[in-house]
């Protein structure tokens, strides 16, 4: 048999070989260090034999594939460490992920104590240098096999496959775990591993199911390597929105409110508003938006002519009991039924299309308590979404329109770089959850798909993402810790106006069903909040700032003086407060600093005298003197253009 490798030169073998015997042959330093092959371009184990020719690459551990091998085999140590101090823990499922590796145990919760204690049991696996052995049973064997280990969740994911299928295991000294691979050799091959933290999980993601105990790992080949990675995981809670944002004093939750239901403060509220009117200003003039308002809640009637209730009734607040009650209402977990009745309060005919309604939307949720996450997860937003009703004919040019406004207000808001995008189809193989046959959804999802490549867009297509009626392009961004969101979306609907019989009148007088697009711009301030504070690290630019300018009296003689300064800039609407604090002048520049204030006014005798300002910035530093009229110009500029000053794009950058 031949075997082309990676950079184009063959091997000859006259009898079978595995990946590994492969890599040893080649070089011994090779064998050393592989973690997996690529075979004909999957990934296989190492104890794979190959019998035919075919193309191979050996993967090490500097290949993101052989790190992914290197996070699984730890997260298999993990759970034989776990099984070893807590025997009544029962294990479940335990993969490799994009930072590390996660490991679910039905078990009592772990303390940081247990992690150690865990960390060090992992240590003397790994030291004990068991060879890792892959074999195979028949799905009967398997069961019976996980049932004498008393391991009903591997039981169950058994009995989830398919009669016929071979069932794999991988045996490391006695420990033997349910698992397709591929791991390392031996238990020696993990160097440099830490427990990160421990949470609640669902069994297989459903609230429904078992409550577990998830632990969080992370592995890599060298220790120096896993040390930049914990230095980066350090940096990343300082900027976490949801402890920099409240030491800001930007929001806060209170226990007897409820999960998911932030308070904003007068800082945080007012950079809430500061994004909404700019928001609003900008579709309503700039790009033919119509404001509406509607209601916070309705009659379970309007869900079920829109399929809310039955496709998203889990996810909603429902107020009543249909058995019990004359009237059952919802919260409203989208705006897009009610703004359709706004379209159906006049006739429109094919000339007034695109008609695009745009709101201010405060929606509510019934999201998991172990899903929420400081602002990014919360069961009340409010979220700047539109429906555009739309001909057919139109559906090309107005997608890409919604696509040029979020680009823009990314682009304005410094955050363009962070984002990637998805292109969210249907689940063929769970056809039930949508409206539409094959055939609508292909012709969604191709025009989707169009528009991204035409616009040079690099984006990724996920099934089963899409929503219930209609494809969606989501711009996606992570969170300090590589958690991925989606901030804004673009969704095709092609189906449901039939079930709310909106039309138009066209050029025949003859009635047509509208297409509708779903969209957010900007997306949910509470989400967008979150992600600017993390962005930022809190040193925001200066038009977005709750407080623009402090005003600081060298002493309490030039305290009016200070205040004429700030009333001049409240003329011009910039957010000015005066430190009237005896205090001295350093200790108030300090703290000016501290609360991360683009710009600190200090006043004295000779400003007093000269009708000027010491201009102190968070950019530059000292900016020197300068008239107040200067001044107030050279900030509102700043304000008007929404200017993101070099100085805040670098810091930015570098506090990542």
């Amino acid at each position: 048999m031949k075997i082309t490798l990676k950079d184009g030169s063959a091997k000859e073998y006259s009898e079978a070989k595995s990946v590994y015997e492969i890599a040893a042959d080649i070089s011994e330093g090779l064998a050393r260090v592989a973690c997996a092959g690529e075979l004909d371009g999957e990934v296989v184990d190492l104890r794979t034999v190959i019998d035919k020719d075919c193309s191979l690459n050996i993967i090490t551990a500097s290949d993101p594939e052989g790190l992914q091998v290197i996070r699984h085999t730890a997260s298999h140590i993990l759970a034989e460490a776990v099984k070893r101090l807590f025997p009544e823990a029962k294990v479940t499922i335990g993969p490799a992920i994009d930072d590390g590796f996660y490991y679910d145990f039905d078990a009592q919760p772990f303390s940081r104590e247990d992690l150690d204690q865990l960390e060090a049991e992992m240590k003397k696996i790994i030291k004990e240098g068991h060879e890792i052995t892959r074999f195979t049973l028949p799905r009967a064997e398997a069961i019976k096999f996980m049932q004498e280990r008393n391991e009903p969740y591997k039981v169950e994911l058994i009995e989830d496959l398919p009669e016929d299928a071979e069932i794999s295991f991988y045996d490391q000294g006695g420990f033997v775990d349910l698992c397709a691979g591929p791991h390392l050799m031996s238990t020696k091959g993990v160097k440099a591993y830490k427990l990160i933290s421990s949470s609640m999980a669902y069994w297989r993601g459903d609230s429904e199911k078992a409550r577990l105990q998830r632990i969080y790992g992370t592995a890599f080949n060298k220790k120096d390597d896993l040390k930049a990675h914990m230095e980066k995981l350090e940096d990343a809670k300082k900027r976490d929105h949801n402890k920099l944002g409240r030491e800001m004093g930007l929001f806060t939750t209170v226990d007897v409110i409820g999960q998911g239901l932030p308070l904003f403060t007068p800082k945080g509220t007012k950079m809430i508003m500061k994004l909404q009117r700019w928001i609003e200003d900008l579709e309503d003039k700039e790009w033919g938006y119509q404001r509406t308002r509607t209601p916070l809640m309705a009659k379970s009637d309007l869900y079920k002519i829109s399929g809310h209730w039955d496709h998203y009734k889990d996810g909603m607040f429902v107020l009543g009991d249909e058995e019990k009650d004359k009237e059952v209402f919802a919260l409203r977990p989208m705006t897009c039924p009610f703004q359709y009745y706004v379209y159906k309060n006049e006739q429109h005919s094919y000339r007034d299309l695109p008609y695009r309604m745009s709101e201010t939307s405060t929606l509510f949720r019934c999201e998991d308590s172990g899903e929420m996450h400081g602002l990014t997860r919360v069961r009340q937003f409010t979220i700047t979404e539109a429906h555009n009703v739309i001909r057919p004919d139109q559906a090309e040019e107005e997608i890409r329109n919604c696509l040029h406004l979020t680009l823009h207000i990314l682009r304005t808001l410094g955050l363009q770089d962070d984002v990637t995008f998805r292109l969210s189809k249907w689940d063929p193989k769970n056809k039930k959850k949508y409206l539409g046959d094959d055939e609508y959804w292909e012709k969604t999802q191709d025009a989707l798909r169009q528009v991204l490549i035409e616009e040079n867009l690099p984006f990724v297509e996920a099934e089963g993402e899409a929503a219930f009626y209609g494809p969606k392009i989501d711009t996606q961004a992570k969170n300090v810790y590589g958690k991925e969101d989606t901030m804004c979306t673009v969704q095709l609907d092609c189906a449901i106006a039939e079930n709310f019989d909106m039309y138009y009148i066209d050029e025949k007088g003859e009635k047509i069903r509208p297409y509708i697009i779903h969209r957010t711009s900007l997306g949910c301030y509470e989400r967008t909040l979150a992600w600017l504070i993390e962005h930022y690290a809190g040193k925001f630019p200066t038009w977005m700032c709750p407080e623009q300018v402090r005003v600081l009296p060298i002493s309490e003689k030039y305290l009016d003086y200070a205040n004429t300064v700030a009333e001049e800039l409240k003329k011009h609407d910039v957010d000015v407060t005066v430190d009237n604090r005896s205090e001295k002048i350093g200790y108030k520049i300090r703290e000016a600093r501290l609360d991360k204030l683009p710009y600190m006014l200090v006043v004295g005798q000779q400003e007093e005298a000269d009708k000027t300002v010491s201009v102190r910035s968070r950019f530059a530093g000292d900016e020197g003197v300068k008239p107040l009229g200067e001044f107030i110009d050279q900030i509102c500029e700043e304000i008007r253009t929404k200017t993101i000053r070099e100085e805040i794009k670098q810091e930015a950058q570098e506090t990542k």
